[in-house]
């Protein structure tokens, strides 16, 4: 996958508009967009740093070095950010219905 579909994927995933993700790495919309659609070619690594800060992806995922788990891995450390700020009883029952989607997910197993 190219840089230009990895951000603009991250970009959507995130509900961030070109100007908002501009905003937060101090480069221009055009900038961005250029990224986004391959028509700026090698950002800097500065730029790379930053990208992959704002959107919780290691710098090799965004240069092509590194694979989707490193997106995964993202989605699963900015999951586990998030529930750190809920309340001990929002962690509760967040932690029960995931046992409820573990145990539906052995019993199809079983059953396939």
């Amino acid at each position: 996958m190219s840089l230009g579909a990895k951000l603009t994927e991250l970009r959507l995933r995130k509900g961030k508009s070109l100007q908002q993700v501009a905003d937060a790495v101090e480069v221009s919309k055009t900038h961005i967009w250029g990224l986004e659609k391959g028509t700026t070619q090698n950002p800097s690594l500065d730029l790379l740093k930053n990208l992959a800060e704002y959107f919780n992806v290691a710098v090799e995922y965004l240069a092509g070095t590194g694979d989707a788990e490193s997106l995964v891995d993202a989605d699963a450390q900015q999951f586990f950010r998030d529930f750190k700020t809920l309340s001990a009883s929002e962690q509760t029952v967040l932690m029960q219905t995931l046992e409820i989607f573990k145990k539906k997910k052995t019993q199809g197993d079983a059953e396939t």
